[in-house]
């Protein structure tokens, strides 16, 4: 398949690239300015609105990647708005050039996130599950319904609701290394908040998948079948990080709630605070075969 692809430069999409490439499939990249790329590429702003419809033609699959990072500073007014414009502006003018093609994609997999269920304690979440409250259950809901002119169209719609993607060469883990590997890290608050992750290579895995199982549309949950307690998650870190003749193999110092909220605001309540107990459900029932389902080994595969 010729797949286009947004956010081609970002933690899941250099590796999407490679990985579509190694499966057969042919990926074109969709960028702000051309850089010094293999791939074919095609120029779009979406602050302006610039892009050709005629380069898009014939092309069989979109995945939309791009974004503003969610977790590069604190939630002020303006970084939220940044971070919503620059989903559902990209979205917007993806959805609606799509809708005007004479030959249209079949397909067009648009990113999301699990943060559009909220703060939900130990309920567990399916695809079928309602959105939660909070900017980021907000910003997926208009994310995701921004994509309406793709459907409109009869194109085959998919919300990858992606989950913490945990890979040592960026996002959360590797922010998380040196705090682990010092034994400076512990518990979240509590530690009872749920932690739907996955890895990388399951990440883009599925994103393949959805583009070749035609049955696969609307929201799809891209998490690892075993999601965790922070408590859990900081235990396996440790165990992984720390040898065990070392006192922080076994315990290290909680950063209590107050202490995140006060450092991080409300970026710090809904990102490390929040908990979202998500099962992959539509994956798992189409058959999508899981590299990593359980931590401890993803965990050592990474690090």
């Amino acid at each position: 398949m010729h797949v286009l692809i947004s956010g081609s430069t970002g933690l899941v999409g250099t590796e999407l690239v490679d990985y579509l490439k190694r499966k057969g499939h042919h990926p074109l990249r969709l960028v702000r300015r051309k850089g010094p790329f293999a791939e074919p590429q095609i120029v779009w702003n979406p602050e302006t609105g610039q892009l050709n419809p005629a380069e898009l033609e014939g092309i069989d699959a979109v995945i939309h990647l791009a974004g503003e990072n969610i977790a590069a500073g604190r939630w002020t007014e303006a970084r939220k708005r940044k971070i919503v414009e620059s989903r559902v502006k990209g979205t917007q003018l993806l959805a609606e050039t799509l809708a005007r093609l004479n030959n249209p994609p079949s397909v067009f997999i648009s990113a999301s996130a699990i943060g559009i269920y909220g703060d939900r304690g130990d309920t567990v979440l399916t695809e079928v599950s309602g959105a939660g409250r909070g900017f980021l259950a907000e910003t997926c809901k208009r994310w995701e319904a921004t994509a309406q002119p793709a459907k409109d169209k009869g194109i085959r719609v998919a919300h990858a609701r992606f989950g913490i993607i945990l890979t040592p060469n960026g996002g959360a883990l590797k922010a998380m290394y040196w705090p682990f590997r010092l034994g400076l890290a512990g518990n979240l608050g509590n530690g009872r908040q749920y932690m739907s992750w996955v890895a990388l290579a399951d990440a883009v895995g599925a994103l393949e998948y959805m583009l070749t199982h035609p049955q696969i549309q609307g929201p799809v949950n891209v998490v690892a079948p075993n999601p965790v307690t922070n408590a859990r998650f900081t235990s396996v870190m440790r165990q992984v990080l720390i040898p065990p003749f070392l006192p922080m193999h076994y315990w290290t110092p909680p950063a209590p709630a107050p202490a995140v909220e006060m450092l991080m605001g409300e970026m710090g309540r809904e990102l490390l605070l929040a908990s979202a107990r998500v099962q992959p459900v539509v994956l798992e029932e189409t058959g999508y075969p899981f590299r990593f389902s359980e931590l401890k080994p993803a965990l050592n595969s990474m690090l």
